[in-house]
């Protein structure tokens, strides 16, 4: 059960004291960061921002610490917010917790039955539209913060496209402070870490620092945490739900809505830190942890999790190493929720906006992005670039639905011009001692097969012709790797056409895939057993007398 072991057991062997601090302060940095994103977060899904910072808490521990991957940070993401809205807006919260705890026991059976192995069927060209998409959101989602745009009461956009619009709107509100404190904050991120010794302190905790001593120490007119939301210091609450099965059945399609969108996120995710920290996760760990902490998140008043990749990828490039940054990283927001809540609200805006600006920059992987465009084939790029409009334009569910549609029609066509049926040459002339042709009967054809026979393919069979005089066709299928019921379908149609006309089939190394298809089908009982040959040559002999006895 290897597979389902949590990764923080694993991760605890040899762990030092030093590798502790890192965590703790990778840990401490990412709660920052995930402080205002859970409440926004919260509030775009349609419910309070206590709702957030408990899911954050609650699943953000759970998936740590049962989890299948060493730096996976969960919580609330955006992709569930237009979900979350939904199902609050037809069936309420009670409706919403019953959703995502029965999303939770989907996630842990697909765990049990070894369902996170699919990840590996999402292409590369995917993965990076995705990561690339990801970070265009969150760089557009921060630019108000950044430049401490002022929107009018009631409006909260929550799609990218209606967030550029926003700026675009109210660009004029712009507030020159925010933008010098924003542009200090980016200045200390990057130059920082190229400080000999000092270096050694994460660049966005310092960033902070200097954040709230300019803001508050010259009393800027800079919105903080505390100007923009509220938030109750109470501890999340133990609570059962009343089932309900009217309310079962109405949420069902949500549920397993919610299942699939933070089994995809979470193990892309996992795939995106896999990347960037040479590692490779545990995918059903994860997603038996996904379940786990998705459970615990609504029995505590949060709303659905997933892994979050921005946070994840703030957590790598703080230092985080192991889970224990991730369970840090929960406690230090309950810390935050319960005793610091005053000091969280003096950090500013346009600093959570510049680290999460830097984030996203570190987790583009623009050079693979721009590399792909250069060297990859036509249809990758068109997969690439698809995913990444519909990720930015739409949410991550059309993104992925469409990319692997996409990319799976343009590698079926793909495989298709890799088939081909051709018939073989026929001249009266000889080439040298060392490519000699085989001599072949006037009444017998030959077709070479080559590629894998599916229903992208089968067509081929089709142009298969045979001639008047022709009493034998043989069929080499040495280069066919796996046949389909749509291809053996087209095989039989072609025996049937030549029982019509007594013309006799015979099959030439035939490959052990096809050859347990046909005889699954019942197909070789048909023909004869004896008209399936290892070897060309044996075909032509068995072929040659058959057309000989034709001709008596």
């Amino acid at each position: 059960m290897k597979e389902l072991k949590p990764m923080l057991f694993s991760s605890l062997k040899g762990y030092t004291g030093k590798q502790l601090i890192n965590d703790i302060i990778a840990g401490i940095i990412v709660a920052i960061i995930a402080l205002p994103l859970s409440i926004a977060l919260a509030l775009a899904s349609g419910v309070g921002p206590e709702e957030g910072l408990y899911t954050a808490i609650v699943a953000g521990f759970l998936i740590s610490f049962f989890g299948g991957s060493k730096v996976q940070i969960a919580g609330p993401t955006a992709a569930f917010a237009t979900i979350v809205a939904g199902i609050v807006a037809a069936n309420g919260m009670e409706g919403l917790m019953i959703a995502t705890l029965m999303a939770g026991i989907l996630l842990i059976l697909m765990g049990i039955f070894k369902l996170g192995s699919l990840i590996k069927f999402i292409p590369y060209t995917i993965t990076t539209g995705f990561t690339a998409g990801i970070a265009v959101t969150i760089l557009v989602g921060q630019l108000k913060d950044f430049f401490g745009l002022t929107y009018p009461k009631g409006l909260a956009p929550i799609e990218t496209i209606e967030k550029v619009e926003a700026v675009i709107h109210h660009f004029n509100t712009v507030n020159l402070w925010a933008v010098a404190v924003g542009l200090l904050s980016l200045a200390v991120l990057i130059f920082w870490p190229k400080i000999p010794y000092l270096n050694k302190i994460p660049g966005s905790l310092i960033a902070v620092l200097i954040g709230i001593g300019l803001v508050k120490g010259f009393s800027l007119e800079v919105n903080t945490i505390g100007d923009l939301y509220t938030v109750s210091s109470a501890l999340p609450a133990f609570r059962l739900p009343g089932f309900d099965f009217g309310l079962i059945r109405a949420v069902l399609p949500d549920a397993f809505t919610i299942a699939i969108l933070a089994a995809i996120e979470s193990l892309l995710s996992c795939v995106v830190a896999d990347g960037m920290t040479n590692s490779k996760h545990r995918s059903n760990a994860e997603l038996v942890a996904q379940g786990i902490g998705n459970l615990g998140s609504a029995l505590f008043g949060g709303i659905p999790a997933t892994g979050a990749i921005a946070r994840t990828a703030a957590n790598i490039k703080s230092g985080g190493k192991t889970p224990v940054s991730g369970m840090v990283h929960a406690l230090v927001l309950l810390l935050i929720l319960v005793l610091l809540m005053p000091y969280a609200a003096l950090i500013p805006m346009p600093v959570i906006a510049a680290i999460l600006f830097h984030v996203a920059y570190n987790m583009c992987q623009w050079r693979p992005f721009v590399r792909l465009l250069k060297t990859a084939p036509k249809s990758d790029i068109f997969v690439l670039v698809i995913t990444f409009l519909l990720t930015v334009i739409f949410d991550l569910v059309v993104a992925i639905v469409v990319g692997l549609v996409a990319a799976c029609i343009l590698f079926m066509k793909r495989m298709s011009d890799e088939t081909s049926v051709r018939s073989w040459a026929y001249t009266e002339e000889e080439w040298d001692d060392t490519h000699a042709l085989r001599p072949v009967p006037k009444g017998v054809r030959i077709y070479e097969i080559s590629g894998p026979l599916f229903f992208g393919a089968a067509d081929r069979i089709a142009e298969i012709s045979l001639r008047s005089f022709t009493r034998c066709l043989v069929l080499r299928m040495r280069s066919v790797s796996a046949i389909d019921a749509t291809a053996m379908n087209a095989l039989e149609a072609l025996y049937q056409r030549c029982a019509k006309k007594n013309i006799a089939i015979i099959f030439s190394h035939v490959n052990e895939q096809p050859m347990h298809t046909m005889e699954k089908a019942g197909f070789i009982e048909r023909v004869g057993k004896e008209h399936f040959l290892p070897h060309i040559d044996d075909a032509l002999e068995l072929a040659a007398s058959i057309a000989e006895e034709a001709e008596k």
